[in-house]
């Protein structure tokens, strides 16, 4: 009896290992799991800590759909839940109804359960369960089911991007598109990664306070070695859940690339991380026009002054023609309020534009020149200054978590005239 026990279990350890081997890494996604039964937490628990799951955030809790109801009243979703249920077919999608009034739309579910039913199966995809296993599982069969969610080729790329860019430079929107980031890293508990594409001038590894020896340079100018693994090597930690792709900032070669030169990049991020952020350098070519067309959402950052309007409904009215059917940019007011500076109110600014502002961020110096020197976060500085409230808001927004709220349109006078005025005074 004990050679056929061991002979038994060396085969569904070879039958393990054969199901493992061609499973690719699975992304940077949070996953918890509530289950019922030591033996499908104890396979989770291996599952976490093989390699494929290295770049993974995996929680077990025990109590089944009941601790994770209890939980996700006060608490953000994460990527991926996993769920043990002994409960009859019934009964479990009664249940399954509860837990969805407290996810995320977004959140993908697992649910592991006890009965070899049909109909419980078509009901629970019909009702937007990704996937229903019956116990018992396995480790790999834990992987394999993941693996076929966030890491099918055929599926739309995991990671949103955001490309966030200046109206003018030094309007701040690299302070902002860094400050995103790690908020809503720290917020919603989200893997993200932040691309400094401003490979000449980048002050992501400033302001996180990063001397990466590799970035986004060593992936540009080697196209053919871009994958997740060697992504994964280039990457820099900034934050428990945030990594940095950075800029060499030097000069000592010329970057000028190909339209299509950070679309590899950014396609395989995408598929490493639920929330991918593009900082780029305030310049128009045809890499830049590129990833501005391609990212699935833009944040334009501007100072409340006449060229600055002028180049930011440049760029609005480019991308509607760039972007037809997608939503329109989202605008960011910055260093409002300079002293002694004469500015277009932010609803005169946000007029001619026909967006809303998302958020108007008053001039304060200090507070981010001392979070600039010091290599840290506004978030860090003073969590409950009132501009980091205003970066919470802007990460629910740019998360779909809450909505632009409208302002009152004003008067614009002759605004338009004047920009139109200034054009042909220099003809």
């Amino acid at each position: 009896m004990t050679n056929l026990a061991y002979e038994s279990s060396q085969g569904d350890l070879d039958h393990e290992l054969v199901a493992l081997q061609n499973l690719r890494p699975i992304p940077r996604i949070s996953i918890q799991a509530f289950c019922e039964t030591d033996s499908v937490a104890g396979p989770i628990d291996r599952a976490a800590d093989d390699r494929r799951m290295a770049r993974a955030h995996v929680k077990v809790h025990m109590g089944g759909i009941a601790s994770a109801l209890d939980l996700y009243q006060s608490a953000p979703t994460p990527n991926l839940i996993i769920l043990e249920s002994r409960h009859e077919p019934k009964e479990l999608l009664a249940s399954l109804h509860q837990l969805s009034e407290v996810c995320d739309p977004s959140t993908k579910v697992i649910v592991v359960g006890h009965y070899n039913d049909v109909w419980l199966y078509r009901e629970l995809i019909r009702s937007g369960i990704s996937e229903y296993v019956v116990a018992p599982i396995s480790m790999a069969d834990i992987l394999a089911v993941i693996a076929s969610i966030f890491v099918d080729p055929e599926a739309e790329p995991l990671g949103k991007s955001i490309a966030f860019l200046g109206a003018k430079g030094g309007v701040g929107s690299s302070t902002l598109a860094h400050n995103f980031a790690w908020t809503q890293s720290k917020l919603f508990g989200s893997e993200t990664v932040i691309a400094d594409m401003d490979l000449a001038f980048g002050t992501a590894n400033i302001n996180f306070d990063q001397d990466p020896a590799q970035g986004i340079a060593e992936a540009v100018f080697a196209p053919e070695r871009i994958d997740e693994v060697y992504l994964d090597r280039l990457l820099a930690q900034c934050a428990e859940k945030l990594s940095l792709l950075a800029a060499p900032s030097t000069l000592d070669r010329t970057y000028d690339f190909e339209p299509d030169a950070f679309q590899q990049i950014i396609e395989t991020a995408q598929r490493s991380a639920p929330m991918l952020v593009l900082d780029l350098p305030h310049v128009w070519n045809g890499w830049t026009k590129t990833t501005l067309m391609q990212a699935d959402d833009v944040v334009i950052t501007a100072t409340p002054e006449l060229a600055n309007l002028r180049n930011t409904k440049n760029i609005v009215d480019t991308l509607k023609k760039l972007r037809p059917n997608d939503a329109p940019p989202k605008l960011i007011i910055n260093q409002a309020g300079m002293p002694k500076r004469p500015e277009i109110s932010a609803a005169d600014f946000a007029d001619p534009l026909g967006l809303t502002p998302m958020a108007v961020i008053p001039f304060d110096p200090h507070f981010f020149g001392t979070a600039a020197n010091n290599g840290r976060m506004l978030g860090e500085m003073d969590p409950k200054h009132v501009i980091v409230q205003t970066i919470n808001e802007i990460a629910h927004v740019l998360t779909g978590r809450s909505e632009v709220k409208a302002r009152k349109r004003s008067g614009l006078g002759d605004l338009f005239g004047r920009l139109k005025s200034s054009k042909s005074s220099k003809k």
